[in-house]
């Protein structure tokens, strides 16, 4: 079956809120009923969703508490209405760690959603922060599936002329795969599945040039004891999503950073612009045979619920 690990869907109420902090969003609102005729038409199986950036926290920690209840229950109540159809990602309050650790626990004990999604930063610190270490030990403890989408910059596009999206998310996304790899947080918590979006940014073809920062950085720095196996040996158990990366020359960079099983297909609907036919990614072609097990097998790994409720 053709599973789809980077959808989105949000409630009204995150709609309403995100519009009266930042104006309208880039494309009109949409609803579940559009959404599941959109998969019956490529055929996907099933959709794992999240919020679409910026997330819930758009200045005051109190909203985003409130947000974040409001959107993980909406999602417990999609999962509910349509078990086979939808996984869910649970977002969580940052940058107040306390708040999200307890969210967290009610996200996936109480309401039973399938993992986390987060922001490549928050109230300008980057995921590699130290002020993140209790919520990725908690999520290293539950072996937790950690989707990681970029969003809006700490800083004025430098471009305007251009959309944010178009560079920056890239790049939002590779500046936090670079903190968490030197952080040490790869290496200290083993155990949390993280999916990276569009293919990691440019992470992978970039990946030897961030690995030269072990031998090229100032002894002191120690930044080798972060990373003992080497960079390169981390960036290669990553799961890396293709939306929006559907083509050869991203999927190229990509298989010779991980293995063909760390990668899983994404559409990033309603934001990507989808061909008229009845495939989704033409571009996947490039995989050739292997193009099932990427659209397939390889999300059992993070959404094993799925394969449960569609044998």
């Amino acid at each position: 079956m053709r599973l789809d690990l980077h959808g989105h869907l949000e409630p009204p109420r995150y709609t309403t809120a995100v519009t009266q902090a930042l104006g309208p969003a880039p494309v009109p609102p949409w609803t579940v009923e559009e959404q599941l005729e959109m998969m019956a038409r490529y055929g996907i199986a099933a959709t794992v969703v999240s919020l679409p950036p910026p997330g819930v926290f758009l200045g005051d920690r109190a909203q985003a508490r409130e947000l974040a209840r409001a959107t993980n229950e909406f999602y417990a109540e999609l999962l509910r209405q349509h078990p086979r159809r939808y996984a869910a990602l649970a977002a969580l309050p940052l940058p107040d760690v306390e708040a999200a650790l307890a969210e967290l626990a009610y996200a996936l004990d109480v309401l039973g959603l399938d993992g986390v999604a987060l922001f490549t930063q928050v109230g300008g610190h980057y995921l590699g922060d130290e002020l993140f270490e209790p919520l990725w030990a908690e999520l290293n403890q539950r072996g937790a599936y950690v989707f990681v989408h970029p969003t809006l910059p700490p800083y004025p596009n430098p471009l305007p002329g251009l959309p944010i999206w178009l560079q920056e998310f890239p790049f939002e996304t590779t500046r936090a795969v670079a903190h968490l790899l030197y952080s040490g947080a790869f290496h200290r918590y083993p155990h949390i599945r993280f999916q990276f979006a569009h293919l990691g940014g440019a992470a992978p073809f970039l990946a030897h040039r961030l690995a030269s920062l072990v031998e090229r950085a100032p002894a002191s720095l120690n930044l080798a004891a972060r990373v003992p196996e080497g960079p390169l040996a981390y960036l290669a158990r990553l799961y890396y999503d293709t939306a929006l990366s559907n083509h050869a020359p991203g999927l190229a960079a990509a298989l010779e950073v991980a293995p063909l099983e760390r990668l899983v297909f994404g559409t990033d609907w309603p934001y990507a612009a989808l061909p008229a036919g009845p495939d989704p990614a033409p571009g996947l072609g490039y995989l050739g045979s292997a193009r099932t097990q990427v659209e397939g097998a390889n999300a059992r790994a993070l959404v094993p619920r799925l394969f449960e409720v569609n044998p």
